[in-house]
């Protein structure tokens, strides 16, 4: 049994060391006697309640009963050459590519991605 959970615990460590998601928790503010089924974001918009969305800043956010929870849905490449290569990105599709600096047509390998 303890096997089992020792197992369990080293998967889930490294499944979350993997991620590495870039989240946030936004709090509802809410006044006494106030029940409220909507969330209001940082632009003032109001979302129903269970409700989720995509920004425009490749974040999904979802508004819960305590607030809305936002993550970056963005894959970020960590490992590729960084002396000859940059990564641009393309905030209409939430997306990097890397491509050579010299030859912007030419892509990179990368080997790691980061969300």
């Amino acid at each position: 049994m303890q096997k089992a959970l020792l197992c369990r615990l080293m998967v889930w460590s490294t499944f979350v060391t993997l991620c590495n998601a870039q989240c946030y928790f936004m709090p509802n503010m809410y006044t006494p006697g106030d029940l409220s089924n909507e969330c209001k974001d940082l632009d003032g918009v109001t979302h129903p309640l269970s409700s989720k969305w995509k920004t425009e800043n490749c974040e999904e956010c979802s508004c819960g009963q305590d607030g809305i929870s936002c993550c970056n849905i963005a894959a970020i490449p960590m490992n590729y050459d960084t002396i000859k290569c940059q990564k641009i990105f393309n905030k209409e599709t939430c997306s990097y590519t890397v491509v050579e600096q010299k030859d912007p047509g030419k892509t990179c390998f990368v080997s790691g991605w980061a969300i």
